[in-house]
């Protein structure tokens, strides 16, 4: 079948061989799009500067886990094939191709934003001797020249902070080639002894420590002008420094990543220690990407190559700065000109209405917080006063990611100490967070937390909170289910819901997960939640085949869904059932999806599109119409924890919440789904041949990201709905614009 060709409605979907698309191809469209917010011209200079940076971040750790994964099957000569029916070394194949083609759009856009910044009045001054040139760049053909006074103040910058942390390392028979651990960054020199003549190989590695980029005092520059340079290419400027006695010949830039992945025996009898040895072996891992910067010196690029052991590695030699990541410390200059205008997150006033108190507004009726336009404090305050609450028994925490600075931390620690039966299940396989969660376990232990690590083989991906409270003769129990991680920066920009209730049913479920994590205690029947990897999939099919049977009978029949991912072969088929069977799909996958979306016969029901815009959508919803147009008060709204991958249904432990409650559900569904779904200016359409084209914005734009800044929710506002003061909601219009009602 071609890519875009009709499928016969009689074909079994198993005879569909091309129904998919593949995962990491479809990864990588994704970054793109993150790649291409640098050229929008909707956004101010240093926000497009800051989406450079992340696809830069993104592309290390698709390398690191994913690209490292099909390598190591490449090796081992595993043969399984991908959902698309590529075997490892076909998708590693075009996986090289494709990131290779992403660095080189990231230098052209790196080249585009310099210029531009340089018209702004920030500079970034570049080497100019030796072997390491880059790319001409700037408005005048070259990069910003260092005056006399910029040059002094560099030097002594590097003789009294650089040069005493660097360590410079000969190559030779009588050395050892030194180790470069996983994100590793340094220079090779080609030198020649002045006083013999001798050649001589030298490296330096980078001490991470170090800042990436230097700023360096505006001397002779306009006000609020601002010049960097970059680590590597002072230290490039400084060799001659570095090396008295010799002449420099040849010196190049180089970054290596290795495979950073960590694999969980089953077996494992300790998994505390066995974490802490393997963080220490993820540094050592297989290396994948070996990334060279200009023009690099051939003998030491022999040398790396051989010494390094480039199997099945990615070798780029880039035309400009390598390790695009960096460039966020550019980000940081104090120049709100150049970035959003700054927005501060409300506080629900539901909970000022009730002198702050969270479980008596909890407790009046349910309450959902749309993060990040209202404030993950209420969050943090919800387990501050569970704490100094002297009616509070109980508190239970999931803690997959929670951050450097965590107040949700703080707050158990402080529970425990004033004497409440506090239980954290904090995650060590938290990818790229094992060694920050191994240290919060250890606090929370030293404090008196019961700390518990879950499963080894499956990961607890579910955010829940309950805190129980003594009132009157009885027990409370409040519940906090999120889509998002307790973590107090990243609420700040990820799109998240944080669901409160006090619902008994809800609260009796809540209770029998924790029991399944903490005592494998395996809930055999809950009230209202569904719990991966024991129901929540089944719970799903259900809602799906419940509008596939309203379908046949003739009554409306849809499913919207918002995910971060879609890529569960079971769960696309489900789907392609019900286009087939006609009911309509909206989804809004930010990421990654291998479903094919548009084909006749196959999927022309199903519509899929990704917003990429100020703040990262990361929200999971599904919404099951039941029986009338979507969206209406007798939907089927979830929200969960639970991505569509197979990792999330089958080998985590995840939970979606059934919203009941007619305010929230009118939030959830009326408010963020739908704004997800009219959103024009954000938004990028997924074609049945897998492209990505920007959503054109029409005569009526409409930006879900402006419009949450700019109008508060429903179920936060309390007594303001009743006084007359409207929510702004929104409705479908003919052709899918956006109305306010």
């Amino acid at each position: 079948m071609a890519k875009t060709t009709p499928v016969a409605e009689d074909i079994p979907l198993a005879g569909i061989p091309d129904r998919y698309f593949n995962r990491e191809l479809s990864w990588l469209a994704f970054n793109r799009r993150v790649l291409d917010e640098g050229r929008n011209p909707l956004y101010p200079l240093l926000e497009r500067l800051r989406f450079l940076s992340i696809s830069g971040s993104n592309l290390d750790e698709f390398l690191m886990v994913r690209v490292a994964g099909l390598a190591g099957q490449v090796r081992r000569q595993i043969e399984e094939v991908s959902i698309d029916g590529l075997n490892p070394t076909q998708q590693l194949a075009q996986t090289h191709e494709a990131v290779i083609g992403l660095e080189a759009a990231q230098q052209e856009i790196w080249a585009e934003i310099r210029v531009e910044m340089a018209s702004q009045g920030i500079f970034i001054a570049g080497e100019h001797h030796g072997r390491a040139k880059h790319a001409a760049v700037g408005g005048h053909g070259e990069e910003h020249r260092l005056d006399a006074a910029q040059a002094r103040w560099l030097r002594a910058y590097f003789l009294e902070r650089i040069l005493p942390v660097i360590t410079p390392q000969a190559i030779d028979p009588a050395h050892p080639f030194p180790f470069i651990a996983n994100m590793g960054m340094g220079l090779m020199l080609s030198l020649l002894r002045v006083a013999d003549g001798a050649e001589v190989m030298e490296m330096v590695l980078i001490p991470p420590a170090l800042p990436r980029f230097i700023r360096l005092p505006g001397v002779g520059l306009a006000d609020g002008a601002a010049v960097y340079i970059s680590i590597e290419d002072t230290l490039c400027r400084h060799a001659q420094a570095l090396f008295p006695g010799f002449r420099v010949t040849g010196h190049g830039v180089f970054r290596v990543l290795r495979d950073s992945d960590l694999e969980v025996e089953e077996d494992a009898e300790d998994l505390v220690r066995y974490f802490r040895t393997a963080i220490q072996r993820r540094r050592r891992g297989q290396v994948i990407l070996l990334q060279f910067q200009g023009e690099f010196d051939p003998a030491a690029e022999r040398m790396l190559r051989d010494k390094l052991r480039l199997d099945h590695a990615i070798v780029i030699k880039s035309t400009g700065p390598i390790g695009m990541a960096g460039l966020a410390a550019i980000v940081e200059e104090d120049r709100p000109d150049l970035k959003f205008e700054p927005y501060s997150p409300r506080y629900p006033e539901r909970i000022l209405q009730h002198d702050g108190d969270c479980f008596a507004a909890i407790r009046e009726k349910d309450l959902v917080i749309h993060h990040p336009y209202e404030s993950f404090e209420m969050v943090v305050d919800f387990l501050r006063q569970a704490a100094r609450d002297p009616d509070v028994v109980a508190i239970k925490q999931t803690l997959y990611r929670a951050g450097k600075q965590s107040a949700v931390i703080a707050a158990l620690i402080l529970a425990a100490e004033n004497g409440k039966s506090v239980t954290a299940v904090v995650e060590l396989k938290a990818r790229f967070d094992e060694e920050q969660n191994l240290h919060w376990a250890s606090q929370l232990e030293k404090a008196g937390v019961q700390v518990i690590y879950g499963f080894v083989g499956w990961k607890t991906h579910a955010k829940i909170s309950m805190v129980v409270r003594r009132e009157g003769e009885t027990y409370r129990t409040y519940c906090h289910f999120g889509t998002g991680n307790y973590h107090p920066v990243t609420a700040r920009i990820y799109t998240d819901l944080s669901f409160f209730t006090s619902e008994p049913a809800m609260s009796r479920d809540a209770g029998k997960l924790f029991n399944f994590i903490t005592g494998y205690v395996e809930p055999r029947r809950t009230a209202l939640i569904a719990v991966a990897p024991i129901a929540l999939r089944e719970r799903l099919y259900a809602c799906i085949d419940r509008e596939i049977a309203n379908a046949g009978a003739g009554k409306p029949a849809q499913i919207w869904g918002k995910l971060n991912s879609l890529t569960d072969p079971a769960l696309i088929d489900r789907l392609y059932t019900a286009s087939r069977a006609g009911v309509t799909v909206l989804l809004v996958v930010r990421g990654i999806c291998c479903l094919r979306p548009g084909i006749a016969g196959l999927s022309d029901n199903i519509r899929v599109k990704s917003i990429l815009g100020r703040f990262l959508e990361h929200s999971r919803i599904w919404a099951f119409a039941s029986g009338a147009a979507l969206p209406n008060p007798r939907a089927r709204v979830y929200i969960t924890s639970a991505d569509g991958m197979s990792r999330n249904l089958d080998r985590r432990v995840e939970v979606l919440v059934p919203i009941r409650n007619r305010t929230v559900h009118d939030q959830v569904l009326d408010q963020v789904m739908l704004a997800n779904l009219l959103d024009t200016e954000q938004s990028w359409e997924l074609a049945p041949d897998g492209t990505y084209a920007r959503t054109e914005p029409g005569d009526a734009p409409f930006n879900l990201h402006r419009y949450f800044m700019t109008n508060p929710s429903l179920s936060g506002r309390g007594e303001a709905l009743a006084s007359g003061r409207k929510v702004p909601k929104l409705a479908l219009r003919r052709g899918g614009s956006a109305d306010h009602a």
